[in-house]
């Protein structure tokens, strides 16, 4: 399967975010870059010119963006919120778990395109993610990492 055949996952946050970035693409900073174009042509030649050069790769940059966005956002699968507290993780779940010193940590689980670890949004594809999915409160899983293996104990599921 290639990576454009592939289901991408949004939550509702995520599309309304993905959403309101092509919004300010498309009606600011496109007009914004054009202009940038413009100004940089009228006072010189073209040719050799870093303004006129930088402005056409911001200009890229943001038609290749709004591509990419206009694709997700068209054959994204959105992430229903449970309406009851689920007994298994799935997509959207939000999941804390304790690792073998006890610690605690909190995931929710998202697509790919919303992931920031950091922030306890960690992908279905990721390794802890692909752990988790399909299990329930109490539950020993093995997390196959590139640093090495650890198991994570599943303490509440919502």
């Amino acid at each position: 399967m290639s990576a454009q055949d592939r289901t991408v996952y949004l939550t509702p946050e995520g599309k309304a975010r993905f959403t309101a970035e092509l919004h300010e693409l498309t009606t600011v900073r496109r007009h914004e870059a054009e202009e940038r174009i413009r100004h940089a042509k009228e006072g010189t030649d073209a040719v050799d010119n870093p303004e006129y050069e930088e402005a056409k790769n911001e200009q890229a940059f943001i038609e290749g963006r709004i591509k990419e966005l206009e694709r997700l956002l068209a054959t994204a699968t959105i992430i229903e919120a449970p309406v009851a507290r689920p007994d298994y993780v799935k997509m959207g779940s939000r999941v804390t778990v304790v690792d073998r010193d006890r610690e605690e940590q909190t995931y929710h689980l998202v697509g790919s395109s919303e992931a920031e670890p950091r922030k306890g949004l960690i992908s279905n594809e990721s390794p802890i993610g692909r752990a988790l999915l399909g299990k329930r409160v109490n539950d020993e899983v093995l997390v196959a990492a590139p640093a090495g293996s650890f198991t994570l104990t599943i303490t509440r599921i919502d």
